[in-house]
C-alpha cells in the first residue's frame, strides 16, 4: 500500500503541465533518433543531456527518459519496413517483421510490435513499483562470475534453443567472438589483432556491423532479386490495430515468458539487446509454430519487442537504488542525476521522494503517450514502402553511411559497414544464421571481460562458477540449454522404450 500511495504521488508531481509537454517532445525525438539508424537512446539522451541543464531534474529526467521509451518504440520502424535495425535490440524484430511488410501486412507488423513493447514495459514498470526492495538486495550480489554466467546462459539458449543447425551457429558464433576481440585488451591494455592499424585500436563498432550485416545486405539481395520492395502497401489504421490485437490474447503465457526474461535481463544487467535474442529464441522454441518463424509469424515479432522493453525498463531499477546502470542510456541516465547533485542510491528513495516517483509516474505515462503517438505517426514512415525501390536505395544507402560515420566520425566505419554488408549478403545466400554473429559481436568481449575476472578472483579455479546457489543455478541452466537437444531426444528415446515395453506386455 505504502508503494500505491507513493505512485499517487509520484503522479502528482507530473501534474504541471510543462512536464507532460517535456514527455510528448521527448517520446517524438525518441522516434526519431530510434529510426535513424547508428544514432541510438544513449547518444541520443547524451547529445540532448545539456539542453537539460536548465531545468528542474524532475522536469530534465522526464524528458530524457521519455527520449528512451520513443527510441524503444522507434526501432522496429525501420526493422520492420526496411530490415534496418534502428537501435540494437530491434535486430529480432526484423527477422519476423520485414518478411510480414513483404507480404503486405506492415500495419499488423508495427502494431504487434508497438503493442509488445508497451506491455514489456508496463510489466517492468510494474515491478520496479513492488519490488524494488527485493531486487534491489538481489542485485547487490552480482560480481564477475554471476555476469559471465548471464552471458553464457545466453549465448547457451542460441546454440541449444534454436531450430538453426548447432554447426553454423557455432560457427558464426564464433567469428562474432573473434571480431569482438579486434583492439585493446580491457583487461592487460595489449593490442590484438590490430596489424598495426590505427583504425583497429577500438575494435568492431556493434552498431557499424549491424548496419551493415542487415541494412546493406538487405540492399544487396534486394538488388539481386529484381530492385523492388515485396511488400508495397503499408496501412495502419483502426480496422488493422483491433485485427492485431484480437490475435494477441492467444500469446499471453509467451508475452509474459519474455517480460521476466527482459527484467532479468535489465536488472542484472544483460541488456535489452541480448533479451530481445533470448525471448525471441525461447518463443521460436516453445511455439507451435516455431518452424514458421522467420517467414513472417506475429509472434516473432511481439516477442522480441517484449523481452527488450521490459529490460530497457527495468534497467532503471539498479540505477536508482543502487547506482549501477543496466545499460548504455541508464549510465547516460546516472551522469545526468550527477550532474544535477543527486546522488544514486537507497536513500534517493528517502530523501528525494517526489523525484524518484514522479519518475516512475512518468514511465506509465509515458508507456501510453508512446503507444498512441507511434500509432498515429508510423503511416508516414509506412507510406515510405510506396516508393520505388530504385529512388529509396541510394537514400538508404547515405542514411546507413551517415549512421555508420557518426558512431565514431570516422569514414573507416563507412568501408567497415560495406565490408559487413558484404558478409551479411553471403551468410544469407548461404543460409547461415545472422542473430547469434551479431549477439557474440555485442557481448563478446564484456562476456571474455567476466570471465577473465572471476578466473583472478578465484586463481583460475573453475569452481566459482557453483560457489554459491545463484551463479551455480545460473551455470547448470545454461548447460541444459546447450544440450538440450540431447535431453530431450534422451527423454523421447525413454518415452518411446517405455511405450514399446508396455505394449508388449
Amino acid at each position: 500500500m505504502e508503494a500505491l500511495s507513493s505512485l499517487i504521488a509520484g503522479f502528482g508531481v507530473l501534474a504541471d503541465p510543462m512536464n507532460i509537454v517535456y514527455m510528448f517532445v521527448g517520446i517524438m525525438l525518441g522516434v526519431l533518433i530510434g529510426v535513424l539508424p547508428g544514432l541510438g537512446g544513449a547518444n541520443g539522451v547524451a547529445i540532448l543531456l545539456p539542453l537539460t541543464f536548465a531545468m528542474s531534474p524532475v522536469s530534465a529526467i522526464i524528458m530524457l527518459s521519455s527520449i528512451y521509451w520513443g527510441a524503444l518504440f522507434g526501432g522496429a520502424i525501420t526493422s520492420i519496413l526496411f530490415n534496418i535495425p534502428g537501435e540494437p535490440w530491434s535486430v529480432a524484430t526484423t527477422f519476423d517483421g520485414h518478411p510480414m511488410a513483404q507480404k503486405g501486412k506492415a500495419g499488423e507488423a508495427l502494431t504487434a510490435a508497438f503493442t509488445g513493447s508497451f506491455i514489456g514495459a508496463f510489466f517492468a514498470v510494474v515491478l520496479i513499483t513492488f519490488m524494488a526492495p527485493i531486487i534491489a538486495k538481489f542485485a547487490l550480489k552480482f560480481g564477475p562470475a554471476e555476469f559471465f554466467a548471464v552471458y553464457l546462459l545466453t549465448f547457451c539458449s542460441f546454440v541449444g534453443m534454436g531450430k538453426e543447425p548447432p554447426a553454423k551457429v557455432l560457427a558464426v558464433m564464433a567469428l562474432g567472438f573473434a571480431l569482438a576481440a579486434v583492439g585493446i585488451d580491457t583487461v592487460t591494455g595489449q593490442l590484438r589483432m590490430t596489424f598495426g592499424s590505427v583504425e583497429l585500436l577500438r575494435g568492431f563498432d556493434f552498431l557499424v556491423a549491424v548496419i551493415g550485416l542487415f541494412g546493406v545486405g538487405e540492399i544487396l539481395l534486394t538488388m539481386e532479386e529484381g530492385l523492388a520492395f515485396k511488400g508495397k502497401s503499408a496501412a495502419i489504421n483502426m480496422r488493422v490495430v483491433l485485427h492485431t490485437w484480437k490475435q494477441l490474447p492467444k500469446f499471453w503465457l509467451g508475452c509474459l515468458r519474455s517480460a521476466v526474461v527482459g527484467c532479468w535481463m535489465g536488472i542484472t544487467p544483460g541488456g535489452a539487446t541480448p533479451a530481445s535474442f533470448m525471448s525471441y529464441g525461447l518463443a521460436k522454441r516453445f511455439s507451435k509454430r516455431g518452424n514458421e518463424f522467420g517467414k513472417g509469424e506475429l509472434e516473432g515479432v511481439v516477442m522480441p519487442e517484449v523481452g527488450a522493453h521490459a529490460a530497457g525498463t527495468a534497467a532503471l531499477l539498479p540505477m536508482l537504488t543502487l547506482g549501477i546502470p543496466g545499460s548504455p542510456t541508464a549510465a547516460v541516465l546516472l551522469g545526468g542525476l550527477l550532474i544535477w547533485g543527486l546522488q544514486p542510491g537507497p536513500l534517493l528513495f528517502v530523501e528525494q521522494k517526489d523525484f524518484v516517483w514522479g519518475l516512475i509516474a512518468s514511465i506509465y505515462l509515458g508507456n501510453i503517450a508512446g503507444l498512441l503517438v507511434v500509432l498515429t505517426t508510423v503511416p508516414l514512415f509506412a507510406a515510405i514502402l510506396r516508393v520505388p525501390f530504385s529512388v529509396i536505395a541510394p537514400i538508404i544507402l547515405v542514411v546507413c553511411a551517415v549512421g555508420a560515420y557518426t558512431v565514431h566520425n570516422a569514414t573507416m566505419d563507412i568501408a567497415v559497414m560495406l565490408v559487413f554488408g558484404v558478409i551479411g549478403y553471403v551468410f544469407k545466400k548461404l543460409d547461415y544464421p545472422l542473430a547469434p554473429l551479431v549477439l557474440a559481436l555485442v557481448l563478446g568481449d564484456m562476456a571474455e571481460s567476466s570471465f577473465r575476472q572471476a578466473m583472478l578472483v578465484s586463481q583460475g579455479n573453475l569452481g566459482i562458477f557453483w560457489s554459491n546457489p545463484l551463479v551455480g543455478s545460473i551455470v547448470t541452466l545454461a548447460l541444459v540449454m546447450l544440450f538440450w537437444p540431447l535431453i530431450s531426444a534422451g527423454i523421447q528415446r525413454l518415452r518411446g522404450g517405455g511405450a514399446k515395453h508396455a505394449a508388449a506386455e
